[in-house]
């Protein structure tokens, strides 16, 4: 991307400080976002039926973060990835019954691979962004002012109920109410889930969804009086496929 005049003599500013949504660490994380307070602690649904556990070389969770602000064009859009999804799926006969527990190891989320950039939009997400560039984003990411990874090693996610989604529901898919446990602290929202049985003994839950970073407690990151900025709204996308569990006789 070429810039010309005061936007060329400011790029080497504006690359250093763009990052997925923050600032380089402060001392102390700043506070939660109005309107974001931690969520009561809901009790998790009880885990019926057949347990299926995650197969993390099958599975994949994505998240697409997008720039703002007057200088946006100096940025880029990010595609932040997991690859090592853990965790189990409870399959019960009625699905409503179902359960899941999943969690998401912070240290090794991954920023802008190559191959996963290539599967958004080309405009949207050029290929051209450069190592460094990917590193002080991931550097960021896990810093004290957003995920905290040192004292916060993974987020969690459970299912706290299921419920038939939209007005002719899918009877393979459910609206999956949800507590996130992220820095340590319990966030709500919901979630489309669609389930599928593979013919390998799979059982294989998907889904997409907008989410704000300020629902996660999180404060999105801006600069120059907002000239430079990080959208509040994430796109999250998620494959997610199970083997059942081994029968674990008693000894």
């Amino acid at each position: 991307m070429r810039l010309s005049g005061r936007w060329k003599l400011l790029a080497p500013a504006v690359v250093s400080a763009w990052l997925l949504s923050g600032c380089p660490a402060p001392p102390r994380a700043p506070p939660p976002p109005a309107g974001a307070a931690p969520a009561v602690a809901a009790p998790p649904a009880p885990h019926l039926g057949t347990p299926y556990e995650v197969v993390p070389q099958r599975s994949l969770l994505t998240i697409l973060v997008y720039r703002g602000g007057a200088l946006a064009s100096a940025g880029h859009n990010h595609v932040i990835a997991s690859h090592d999804l853990g965790g189990t799926l409870y399959a019960a006969s009625d699905l409503l019954q179902s359960s899941f527990e999943l969690h998401v190891p912070v240290a090794t989320l991954t920023v802008d691979e190559s191959a996963l950039r290539a599967q958004q939009p080309a405009a949207e997400f050029p290929a051209d962004v450069s190592d460094s560039a990917k590193e002080g984003t991931r550097h960021n990411m896990l810093g004290e002012a957003l995920l905290d990874a040192q004292r916060n090693p993974e987020i969690t996610l459970r299912s706290v109920r299921l419920e038939p989604a939209g007005e002719a529901p899918d009877p393979n898919t459910v609206l999956a109410h949800i507590e996130c446990l992220v820095r340590g602290e319990p966030r709500a929202f919901a979630a489309p889930v669609h389930y599928r049985l593979g013919g390998d003994g799979t059982l294989e839950a998907s889904g997409e969804l907008p989410l704000r970073q300020t629902q996660l407690g999180l404060t999105p990151f801006s600069a120059m009086l907002g000239a430079l900025q990080v959208q509040d709204e994430m796109r999250i996308s998620f494959h997610i496929v199970a083997q059942a569990a081994p029968v674990r006789r008693p000894p």
